[in-house]
C-alpha cells in the first residue's frame, strides 16, 4: 500500500469525507502520482501548496504525501501547462511522485476539527454546531458547519480577544465592537471565510477569518461584535495542535514500503499572505 492509501485511510477516520460541503468544495485524493518512490516515509501538512511549501516537499525525498488543507485544484482544468500557478505545482508533485490529499470542509465540520480547535482556546463552556450534520458517522453524532460556543459565565469582550490572540499566535487581530467592555455570553465561529454561515446566528460575537465590510457593519446593527484574524490565522495552529498527532496516532503502526516509520511534518513555509506592518 502505497503512503497515499495509508494517509488517505487515516483521514478518512480523522475526517470523514461525508462531512465535507461537496456541492462547491474539491476534497479527498487530488493528486495519485502513478510511480510514487518506495522510500517515502513522510507526510507534510500545510494549510496552502504555495510554490515555496512545494519545494520544502520537494526537497527532502521522502516526503511523498502532502495534505493540504485548502485543495490547490479547485476549479476544473482543461489542460496541465507550466504557465498556470496551480498546474505548475500539480505537475511537479505528479512528476516527483508526491500524492495530494485536501480535506477542507471535511475538517472544519467534523468533530475536534478547525471550527472546535477555536473553541477549544475560548474558555469554559460548551460548543454545539451551528448546523448540525445530517446522517453523520459513527462518532461523529456532533459534527456540523460552525460553532456556537456558550461560556459558563459571561466574559468580557476583551479577555475573549486575548484568548484568540493566544490560541492563534497572533499579536494583531480585527475587532468590530460597539463597545470594549461588554460582557460575551456566546460567540459564533467558523474558520476561514464566514460571513455565509455565520449571518443568520444570534450571538454575541461573531469570530472568523474574513468578512465583508458590510457583513461587519449588519453584525454591528444587531449589536454582534466581530473578530478578524484573517483567513488562514483561523486555521492554521490547527495542523500543528491537533492534525499532526492525530495523524501521527492513526499511522503508528504503519510503515514505508522500507519498512521506515512514518513522520508527520508540518511545513515551516506556509504563512498567511497578508501582514500587518
Amino acid at each position: 500500500m502505497s503512503l497515499l492509501s495509508k494517509v488517505t485511510r487515516c483521514m478518512k477516520t480523522i475526517a470523514p469525507l461525508e462531512l465535507a460541503e461537496t456541492s462547491w468544495d474539491n476534497v479527498g485524493v487530488l493528486v495519485e502520482p502513478p510511480f510514487p518512490c518506495p522510500k517515502q516515509s513522510k507526510v507534510l501538512l500545510t494549510i496552502d501548496l504555495t510554490h515555496k511549501v512545494l519545494e520544502e516537499a520537494l526537497s527532502d525525498p521522502k516526503i511523498g504525501t502532502i495534505v493540504s488543507y485548502h485543495p490547490p485544484i479547485f476549479s476544473s482544468m482543461k489542460r496541465l501547462t507550466s504557465a498556470d500557478v496551480k498546474q505548475d505545482i500539480i505537475l511537479k508533485a505528479i512528476a516527483r511522485g508526491v500524492g495530494i490529499y485536501s480535506p477542507h470542509t471535511a475538517c472544519d465540520n467534523c468533530v475536534n476539527g478547525v471550527n472546535d480547535w477555536l473553541a477549544s482556546g475560548l474558555g469554559q463552556g460548551s460548543s454545539e454546531a451551528i448546523t448540525p450534520s445530517v446522517n453523520p458517522p459513527v462518532g461523529q453524532e456532533q459534527s456540523g458547519s460552525g460553532r456556537i460556543f456558550r461560556f459558563t459565565s459571561p466574559t468580557e469582550l476583551m479577555t475573549v480577544v486575548e484568548r484568540v490572540k493566544k490560541l492563534t499566535g497572533l499579536r494583531h487581530l480585527r475587532l468590530a465592537t460597539a463597545e470594549n467592555n461588554t460582557l460575551v455570553s456566546s460567540v459564533a465561529i467558523c474558520a476561514g471565510s464566514g460571513s455565509s454561515v455565520l449571518g443568520p446566528v444570534t450571538a454575541d460575537v461573531y469570530l472568523t477569518g474574513e468578512m465583508g465590510h458590510h457583513d461587519v457593519l449588519a453584525a454591528l446593527a444587531k449589536n454582534t461584535s466581530v473578530i478578524l484574524c484573517e483567513h488562514t490565522n483561523t486555521e492554521r495552529g490547527y495542523l500543528s495542535a491537533v492534525l499532526q498527532p492525530a495523524l501521527s496516532k492513526a499511522l503508528e503502526n504503519d510503515t514505508s514500503e522500507e519498512g521506515e516509520p512514518i513522520q508527520v511534518l508540518v511545513s515551516k513555509f506556509d504563512k498567511d499572505p497578508l501582514v500587518i506592518i
